[in-house]
């Protein structure tokens, strides 16, 4: 099941700019300090580190990911999500369409 809309948050309004523009996020946090955020990523190669676990959703578009320290690419389209450990990374392609996610950290 893809989210399709959060409830009762509050959210950054500056975004978050990475990659000279190709993925764009804000920053979401609910009343009981649960932190997401909720963004696109345009057609590009990019590779990125992460501090906390990370479930990366997909709710539009779709990607290929490889998880650091694995050789192997995998496919995501709507309704499905991978999860990333803490103090590791991932590579993501996408290619056609962007592809929209929520992130949910923790």
């Amino acid at each position: 099941m893809t989210t399709t809309r959060l409830e009762n948050v509050s959210i950054a309004t500056c975004a978050n700019v990475f990659f000279d523009g190709r993925c764009i996020s804000h920053t979401i946090e609910s009343a009981d300090g649960t932190r997401k955020s909720v963004g696109v990523i345009l057609p590009a190669t990019l590779n990125f580190d992460t501090a906390a676990p990370e479930i990366m959703e997909c709710v539009g578009g779709g990607c290929r990911v490889r998880l650091r320290g694995t050789s192997a690419w995998q496919q995501y389209g709507p309704g499905e999500s991978f999860a990333v450990p803490a103090n590791s990374g991932f590579e993501i392609e996408v290619s056609g369409e962007p592809y929209h996610y929520i992130c949910h950290f923790g």
